[in-house]
């Protein structure tokens, strides 16, 4: 079939573009398996460091397994106090941004070359970037607060993946039930099949480019507003209703649902509902209320739970539509003390799990990724004078 008679998938909607063994979105289930396994199961048992090793490998690790991927991210995390050695790396010498610092990580890594491109290689860079990450992420975020350069708070080996991105974020032994939130919100944000951001590391890596170029092109993907951005939007939403800690959890929710209804008779898009995928809700999205309904108990914050749910209930009998996993996601991290600029780059913390399993995937049974246009413009002409 040629292209002039080709149908046209916009945004290739429904278009198949290739097979994945990681992960599966099951519409008629309403499902999410990450290599077989229910995600709600493995964010309510596993730490990210098993959920990372099974997306990486195909299966969970057994104990041996995780003690020895433990002792590899704990022994590659940064950033170290300007002046000091070891494997990190100086906060002195980060970009200003979030989303630069990764441009810094990749420019200390060798330049590829084929033995780069081995799997072996490619697992090792994939194991850096998740435990290097953190610290770019913890220090820009003390950064922001500073108003400027400051000095970064050393990793603590002692400390599991979660208990110290959030040490390192802010200076202090986070509670259990913090810990339990962040930890499930990684887990639920570490994968999602060809989304927008992990089709252009396969993309990228289709052209036999290495895993790092992939990576970054993935955080630029990451970055719109209609991906990852969608979870800073929420917070947006948010703050242009105005969080009154003084309200009443009726209260608050009788003014989302006006405001929602308002925005919604004005036609304006409002971000944290919807998915391509699911039909009838998010199926991430239980789990990540019940851990943003435990921040809320424990930081006593009943008018985030209001506006929370007057604008998801104006939403639904509005238009029938079910939020996503940003929805609950950004109230949780404000909650945690996150800025809401610092949103997307913990997703890309996260997401760096799905997005180097997912190169690996793609390096091992390659075919450079090219579709093509259907031509809609001139007819052939000539250029005058010719």
């Amino acid at each position: 079939m040629t292209t002039e008679t080709s149908e046209i998938r916009k945004g290739l909607n429904g278009v198949v573009a290739d097979v994945s063994a990681i992960s599966k979105v099951n519409p008629e289930t309403n499902s999410l398996l990450y290599r077989g396994y229910p995600v709600p199961q493995l964010a309510a048992t596993q730490p990210l460091e098993a959920v990372a090793h099974l997306l990486w490998t195909g299966e969970l690790p057994d104990e041996q397994e995780l003690a020895a991927a433990t002792r590899h991210e704990r022994s590659h995390r940064g950033a170290r106090p300007t002046g000091e050695g070891g494997a990190g790396f100086a906060a002195r010498h980060l970009p200003s941004d979030g989303f630069g610092a990764h441009r810094r990580l990749r420019a200390r890594r060798p330049r590829p070359h084929r033995r780069g491109l081995l799997p072996e290689a490619e697992l090792e860079k994939a194991r850096r970037l998740f435990a290097q990450l953190p610290a770019v992420i913890a220090y820009e975020q003390r950064r922001r607060r500073a108003g400027g350069p400051t000095e970064p708070i050393a990793a603590r080996e002692d400390l599991d993946y979660s208990q110290n991105f959030l040490w390192m974020t802010f200076g202090e032994e986070a509670a259990p039930e913090v810990v339990d939130a962040f930890r499930i919100s990684m887990v639920l944000y570490a994968e999602h099949s060809f989304n927008a951001s992990t089709f252009t590391a396969r993309v990228i890596t289709s052209t036999l480019s290495d895993l790092h170029s992939a990576v970054a092109g993935a955080i630029g993907a990451l970055k719109g507003s209609l991906h990852g951005g969608a979870n800073e939007a929420v917070m947006h939403t948010f703050d242009e209703l105005g969080i009154r800690t003084e309200e009443t959890e009726a209260e608050a929710k009788d003014r989302a649902k006006a405001w929602m209804e308002d925005a919604l008779a004005q036609k304006k898009k409002v971000m944290g509902f919807g998915h391509r995928v699911y039909k009838h809700g998010d199926s991430r999205v239980p789990t990540m209320e019940q851990a943003m309904d435990a921040m809320i108990a424990h930081f006593d914050r009943r008018e985030i739970l209001g506006l929370y749910n007057g604008l998801e209930q104006a939403m639904d009998e509005a238009k029938g539509i079910k939020p996503n996993l940003d929805y609950p996601a950004g109230p949780t991290y404000h909650l945690m003390g996150f800025d809401t600029e610092m949103f997307t780059p913990l997703f890309i913390a996260a997401r760096i799990t799905g997005w180097t399993a997912h190169v690996m995937e793609q390096r091992a049974n390659n075919a450079l990724i090219r579709p093509l246009a259907q031509y809609d413009g001139p007819d052939e002409r000539q250029v005058p004078g010719a």
